[in-house]
């Protein structure tokens, strides 16, 4: 999944997209509202973190504009502010959760999960298809029932393809999902990770779930 954080302290923002990058997050960042917002207008995210206190467009300016544009990205506010009257300001102007500093990663990444799952609107962020098992929260996959290990870039390529069960998946979909906006497009970086993933999932097996549709993306699915 693809985040943008909005944050102009660099310490903060540099420890939040490492500890996402290793949970197998693409994260984009942006140092002062301006460069934020139009990032968020522009590109497709998954999720925004957005903190309140920044330089040229404030953290709640940026969120009222961005719902009066029906984005409807899930947005999560960081600030340092902690009244209640502060938290009530981040909720009203349109965010979808709140986060005071100092926080854990631990909680920032919780309520991450939490906030993409609803915005998904899954019932269980478990996916299952025939004898394959994805579950995003525990970052296990199994198949038949035996483990198998996925990097987490692997583990975020096979996500994107599971979120569309029985749809075509076009590399432009994963890269925008799964790298930042620094990546090369012209790469075959995307082809290099579905063959790992693809000895990893199907190699043995009598029925191939990983499906390549020449010149259009990928599939999965339990037949063509």
């Amino acid at each position: 999944m693809r985040i943008l954080l909005i944050e102009d302290e660099r310490r903060i923002s540099n420890v939040i997209k490492k500890g996402l990058t290793e949970e197998g997050f693409a994260v984009d960042v942006a140092y002062d509202g301006e460069e934020g917002q139009y990032l968020a207008e522009s590109e497709n995210y998954d999720l925004l973190i957005l903190d309140i206190m920044l330089p040229k467009i404030d953290g709640l300016t940026i969120c009222k504009e961005l719902r009066v544009k029906d984005n409807k990205t899930p947005i999560l506010m960081l600030t340092a502010k902690t009244t209640v009257e502060d938290k009530a300001a981040g909720l009203d102007s349109g965010a979808d959760d709140y986060l005071a500093k100092p926080f854990s990663f631990l909680e920032l990444r919780s309520r991450i999960h939490a906030l993409i799952r609803r915005s998904k609107q899954k019932p269980s962020p478990i996916v299952k298809i025939a004898d394959l098992e994805f579950d995003p929260i525990k970052h296990k996959v199994t198949r038949g029932g035996k483990n198998i290990t996925l990097t987490p870039k692997e583990f975020s390529v096979l996500e994107i393809l599971l979120r569309h069960v029985d749809e075509v998946v076009t590399r432009t979909m994963i890269i925008e999902h799964v790298w930042d906006y620094n990546f090369d497009s012209m790469s075959n970086v995307v082809d290099v990770f579905i063959a790992q993933i693809r000895r990893k999932i199907d190699k043995g097996e009598k029925a191939p779930l990983i499906h390549t549709l020449h010149g259009v993306g990928y599939k999965v699915s339990e037949g063509l």
